[in-house]
């Protein structure tokens, strides 16, 4: 027995009828009892019948476990058992509540007559709507079980609820046996209106109203209760299938990223000395280029300098004093070509100069180059002494 069965599970009835019994002993009966009505809620009489055998074996003389120990034992199929404990509990406890068990009992020992005898009784007057209901559903199978189609038929539909839409306790039970009936009588497409409206008020799955259906219709019932636990069952597998495909694809983007890593280390590794030689070597090609362009713009402000001075010493020479203008006019040959010269060998060394210094510079030339002033200066002498000296 589950160890979380407690007494205090037992309805309060239950509970003041126990107490006339030792306190280790109630308890121990309303544990098992508490298992029985567990066993039934999992759909195992069976088990449930062993638990009442035991509760019966100790409390024998208490009505409510003598009612117990004959609902299990009917819903075990032990039809003996079940009335004998429930004629029991009728002596005891006064009450007619299980009179339509006892008469379907009677049925499954086959004597539908004293089935039919019970339901005549003047115990039967005292019944409940419910049990008026249950105890005319029973004499229609006892009427059945005679061989008295009809009958059954007529019994059943004298009661008004048969007509009633408004589902009740009795609704599913009392359309399920009239469609029992009228299948048995011959009235198939009656019987299958019925289970039809039988299948529509059991919800629960009290009766077989839906496999009967189906026989007769040849239509395919789906339980759409295992139907929900199929797509639960079916959303949890692609859940977890979900969770390791992600699972895998992170598992191989951390393979991907870490062999990227490994091959951009490898590769620093393997050009590492020669990126680091390249470096240097554009880096001192910079600073040669940059000692080149600063040789070469030294030079030429050199050049510049140098051909101003040589025009400043060629303007000097050019415009004599007046008392030198004779000798000047009289020997200007001479003179002018020893300027022309100095000026031509001083603009031939700054040019070889600044070639020397930007050869093997490709791009590198001098920003401003002096003109030749050399023919015009031959021409102006050339000119003058074809003049006629003036006396």
């Amino acid at each position: 027995m589950a160890p979380d069965i407690t007494v205090d599970e037992l309805d309060k009835e239950v509970l003041e009828e126990l107490r006339s019994l030792p306190g280790d002993l109630a308890d121990l009966v309303g544990r098992h009892l508490v298992a029985a009505e567990r066993a039934l809620e999992e759909d195992d009489p069976d088990r449930a019948h062993e638990h009442t055998k035991v509760a019966r074996r100790f409390a024998a003389r208490i009505g409510v476990v003598r009612e117990a120990a004959g609902i299990v034992a009917y819903r075990a199929g032990h039809f003996s058992e079940a009335l004998s404990d429930l004629r029991a509990a009728r002596r005891m406890t006064g009450s007619d509540a299980y009179l339509p068990v006892m008469a379907d009992c009677e049925r499954g020992m086959g004597r539908p007559e004293r089935a039919i005898d019970l339901v005549r009784s003047p115990e039967a007057e005292r019944l409940d709507r419910a049990g008026r209901i249950e105890l005319t559903i029973v004499e229609s199978g006892a009427r059945r079980d005679l061989g008295q189609h009809d009958a059954a038929v007529i019994t059943l539909q004298r009661l008004p609820e048969l007509r009633d839409p408004q589902p009740r306790p009795w609704s599913a039970r009392l359309a399920f046996a009239y469609a029992d009936a009228l299948a048995d009588a011959g009235h198939q497409d009656a019987a299958t209106d019925w289970f039809g409206r039988a299948m529509a008020f059991d919800e629960d799955g009290e009766t077989e109203a839906a496999e009967r259906y189906a026989e007769l219709t040849g239509a395919v019932i789906e339980d759409v209760e295992e139907d929900f636990d199929d797509e639960d069952d079916a959303g949890d597998v692609a859940v977890v299938e979900d969770e390791a495909d992600d699972a895998a694809a992170l598992a191989e983007a951390g393979d991907l990223l870490e062999s990227e890593v490994a091959s951009d280390e490898s590769d620093e590794e393997a050009e590492g000395p020669g990126a680091a030689e390249a470096s240097e070597a554009d880096s001192a090609a910079g600073d040669d280029d940059a000692d080149v362009v600063a040789s070469s713009e030294e030079a030429a402000e050199e050049a510049e300098s140098a051909l101003e001075s040589a025009e400043a010493a060629q303007a000097t020479e050019a415009v004599p004093a007046p008392e030198a203008v004779d000798d000047a006019e009289a020997s200007p040959t001479a003179e002018t070509a020893d300027v022309d010269e100095a000026v031509e060998g001083a603009q031939a060394d700054e040019a070889d100069e600044v070639k020397e210094q930007t050869a093997g510079v490709p791009g590198i030339t001098p920003a401003f180059i002096e003109p030749n002033f050399g023919d015009v200066l031959n021409d102006d002498a050339e000119a003058s002494e074809d003049k006629p000296k003036s006396e």
